[in-house]
């Protein structure tokens, strides 16, 4: 591997393990939703530097876009039933 992929797969970790401690630690429901999406996301790309493009596309598709979107479904869901 180059140092160029090392240092960019180590920007991605870095970036990775930054949305998952805002994941934790953030009060709002919808922000650490958001933050654990993105984490999927980097995730995906992370996959593109390690040469695994259909990995990446269906941690793109299911764990970013899929998983977060069940996720904000729920949370409306929820709301919805407890104004009732």
């Amino acid at each position: 591997m180059s140092t160029l992929m090392l240092g960019l797969g180590l920007v991605i970790a870095l970036a990775m393990v930054g949305a998952a401690v805002v994941a934790l630690v953030t009060r709002s429901t919808v922000t650490a939703v958001l933050a654990a999406g993105l984490v999927s996301l980097f995730a995906s790309v992370f996959f593109v530097v390690l040469a695994a493009p259909d990995v990446a596309m269906t941690e793109a598709a299911i764990g970013s876009g899929l998983t977060t979107f069940l996720f904000f479904f729920v949370m409306g869901r929820i709301r919805r039933e407890g104004e009732k």
